[in-house]
């Protein structure tokens, strides 16, 4: 079954490369147009760590590839035409004009080796009929262009030299393979090395952007799911609410001697709207919850009441527990809070233990909380860590979270605001200040939601 499965496969792909063979074909004229457009202008960058050195090492090749190359046709031919001396130029010219202009640049250097080969294939006997430091430059032209242009390009480029080079030479008796064969591998490696070159470069641009792509989705991610953490927190406390809305509107009728019918149907609007509200909450906030994933490490603790600050104690008896030396202290007078505020600066003083025990093992750490009548600070302080820091051990300090993400996410969901950084002794503090009520909210209610 699995060789048929195979066999089936392969024919299936042969008619779909069949297809793609055409659409390729298309496409090259297109890619030739756009990459040897003499007009293009294609700067070579600079090298991160070499700068310019690159450039001035093509710049130098070029004037003693000319230097030879005028001293060579000095010796065979005399004299020498006018328009050589001329041709030769723009020959030791045309890598240099390659380093901003690559297309231009092969145009340049073919036009020249094509003039210089018809002027000279009389009297060429050894070579191409193009001259050793011709076949150089123009090598060098390729690999310079090979770098910038897709392999069609490259590809087009080598077979018009080529083709030019053995055109020239045709009228007066082409050389023997030997000198053909040379010469064309010259102008392949070159091609070849540009392309890989290239074909590296752009891998690793691609690399480059993918990883940024993938930071910002894990960021995008992580901000998700601590959102998504919050709202799950949050579902317990806007469910209680909504349930105390709902049994006092069936209790208010019983409270008023002879309410009247338009009363008691009020209150029964009211407590449907209450039950079908907390309904949709609990069908649409479930999803958040994670019901039935058996990948859910907190499934034992998802229906466990949502901790307040009456609970701090216990959080830091478990740090001490684990080897953090902890203090505490609270100033002002303790007033009823929001189950929002409460469960919020709960959490933002288990993420900022979490953080020192986890990046400051061995420091003291301090924890005040301020009550005042504008509503909640809380100050997390530690000092530098006293050992380096290894894994950190589990506990209820060590809940799953994103750290100063989730700190920032809370504190701007109830129009609080958030400071953290390092201290001068080297060591890290996070304070949070947290109204009384989220923005847009009524009066504060009690604990039990009277």
């Amino acid at each position: 079954m699995g060789d048929t499965a195979r066999r089936e496969g392969a024919l299936r792909a042969v008619p779909d490369a069949r297809r793609a063979i055409p659409d390729v074909l298309r496409a090259v004229p297109g890619v030739l147009r756009a990459d040897l457009r003499p007009g293009r202008r294609d700067p070579l960058p600079r090298h991160r760590h070499l700068g310019r050195l690159a450039h001035g090492h093509v710049v130098l090749f070029c004037v003693l590839m000319g230097v030879w190359n005028a001293n060579l046709h000095e010796s065979f031919m005399q004299p020498v035409t006018g328009a050589v001396p001329l041709l030769v130029v723009l020959q030791s010219a045309a890598p240099v004009l390659a380093l901003s202009r690559p297309a231009a640049a092969l145009w340049v250097s073919v036009a020249a080796l094509t003039l210089l080969a018809t002027l000279t294939s009389a009297v060429f006997g050894a070579a191409w009929p193009w001259s050793a430091p011709g076949i150089a430059l123009h090598t060098l032209v390729l690999l310079l262009l090979a770098l910038r242009v897709r392999p069609a390009a490259s590809a087009a480029a080598l077979g018009v030299s080529l083709l030019t080079g053995i055109g020239a030479a045709a009228p007066h008796h082409v050389p023997g393979p030997h000198t053909l064969v040379q010469g064309a591998v010259a102008l392949a490696l070159a091609v070849v090395l540009g392309t890989s070159l290239r074909a590296t470069r752009v891998s690793r641009s691609r690399l480059v952007e993918q990883e940024e792509l993938t930071a910002g989705e894990r960021a995008r991610r992580a901000l998700l799911e601590e959102r998504g953490r919050i709202a799950r927190e949050l579902h317990d406390v806007v469910a209680h609410h909504m349930s105390v809305i709902s049994i006092q509107a069936q209790v208010a009728p019983h409270l008023v001697a002879d309410p009247s019918p338009e009363l008691r149907e009020n209150l029964a609007g009211i407590r449907q709207n209450a039950v079908d509200a907390l309904t949709e909450l609990r069908r649409v906030l479930g999803v958040l919850r994670g019901d039935g994933d058996p990948g859910d490490a907190a499934a034992g603790v998802r229906h466990a009441p949502q901790p307040t600050l009456d609970r701090l104690d216990d959080l830091l008896a478990n740090v001490r527990a684990a080897g953090l030396d902890v203090a505490a202290g609270t100033r002002g007078t303790p007033r009823p809070l929001s189950p929002g505020t409460e469960l919020s600066a709960y959490r933002i003083v288990q993420e900022a233990l979490s953080n020192a025990v986890r990046h400051a093992p061995g420091a003291r750490v301090s924890v005040s909380v301020h009550h005042h009548p504008a509503g909640l600070t809380v100050r997390v302080t530690n000092t530098a860590a006293a050992r380096p820091a290894g894994r950190a051990p589990a506990g209820p300090a060590r809940e799953p979270g994103h750290g100063l993400l989730g700190m920032r996410e809370r504190t701007a969901m109830l129009g609080g605001e958030l400071a953290v950084g390092p201290t001068a002794d080297g060591g890290w503090e996070v304070t949070a200040v947290l109204p009384a009520d989220a923005p847009g909210a009524g009066p504060t209610s009690t604990k039990d939601g009277s």
